[in-house]
């Protein structure tokens, strides 16, 4: 089996494409490497490109026809930018997804894994969230993930689409087996932010203390990378039994079903290093919300998959990672 990765040489993208290679199915790599690393192409069937260009994707095609499924990982993340530049995130996260999926149509591909997001939810104060929640996403790029999702959704129910809305909680950690990580050297999110403090010897700024949580800070649900690709491995297997008749989209949470909140990330943080991080508190970022957790057993219920992996654990492999980053991707 092969199946089309678009964002393959990002961060989840990358981890999925492993996943899938440790399952046996085989990945073909699509990105425009604007976030993602030529690195995480190596040794890997890999195309450079954007997912609006159709020329390109009627070649990979042609050149592959057993594509049996697509899994989109390509979009701009960065909520704080998504404020900033709206029009950027439109055009790159919407605008292109819309000529992307053109594209697949007419190569006659209409089983979509979609990354998105639990950022789509109203997560005004922290509390629990299952697919049936409220949405209501607070930011330029959340509402980028929304707007897919129905656009996706609509063409589905017009019998032109199959699509998985896969909503990601927290990412963390990496490849166990270290092929990738985090590409970027000084990541936005809080664990990223950990990691710059700790390796700089710098305070770590508490970004908000005054949310309607049990200790003020924001709460995530911090899922480890490795158990969210293994999610994707299943979903890409069990894609048609869960979409058939007039069944033909859906939206799974991939999370932990546990709430953290940043001081707590910070306590976590600082039993596996062993060494106490300074921490300050700090005003709320641009777009920022309290955030929430998954409270839906769906995943387990219909993709058989559940997290495995620690939130220590995803720290541990984020700094192991850190160590051979540089090395890795030769900067």
């Amino acid at each position: 089996m092969r199946v089309l990765i678009a964002g393959g040489a990002g961060y989840i993208g990358s981890t999925v494409a492993s996943a899938c290679l440790d399952a046996g199915i085989t990945p073909v790599i699509l990105d425009g490497l604007v976030t993602g690393r030529r690195e995480f192409m190596d040794g890997r069937i890999s195309y450079e490109g954007d997912i609006s260009d159709g020329a390109l994707i009627d070649r990979i095609f042609a050149e592959h026809p057993d594509i049996s499924a697509v899994v989109h990982c390509a979009a701009l993340i960065v909520v704080p930018d998504s404020v900033a530049d709206p029009i950027g995130y439109y055009e790159a996260n919407v605008g292109k997804s819309l000529d992307f999926v053109r594209h697949l149509r007419r190569n006659g591909c209409d089983r979509l894994i979609f990354s998105s997001s639990a950022s789509v939810y109203q997560a005004e104060d922290g509390s629990p969230v299952d697919e049936n929640s409220p949405l209501r996403p607070q930011s330029p790029y959340a509402r980028t993930k929304a707007v897919c999702e129905e656009m996706f959704a609509d063409m589905a129910a017009a019998g032109q689409l199959r699509v998985l809305s896969l909503r990601y909680f927290n990412p963390v950690g990496a490849d166990p087996k270290m092929r990738t990580g985090l590409q970027l050297k000084r990541p936005s999110h809080a664990l990223g932010k950990l990691l710059e403090a700790h390796e700089q010897g710098t305070a770590f700024q508490i970004t908000g203390t005054d949310y309607p949580t049990r200790d003020g800070t924001g709460i995530r649900d911090y899922v480890h990378v490795w158990d969210l690709a293994a999610a994707h491995v299943a979903a890409i297997e069990r894609f048609d039994s869960l979409l058939t008749g007039s069944e033909r989209s859906m939206a799974i949470n991939l999370g932990t079903g546990s709430g953290t909140t940043v001081r707590e990330l910070c306590e976590a943080f600082n039993r596996v290093v062993g060494t106490p991080l300074v921490t300050v508190d700090a005003e709320r970022r641009p777009g920022d919300v309290a955030g929430g957790y998954t409270a839906s057993d769906r995943a387990e219920r219909l993709l058989g998959w559940t997290s495995e992996l620690s939130l220590e654990d995803g720290i541990r492999s984020a700094l192991e990672w850190i160590r051979i980053r540089d090395e890795r991707l030769g900067d």
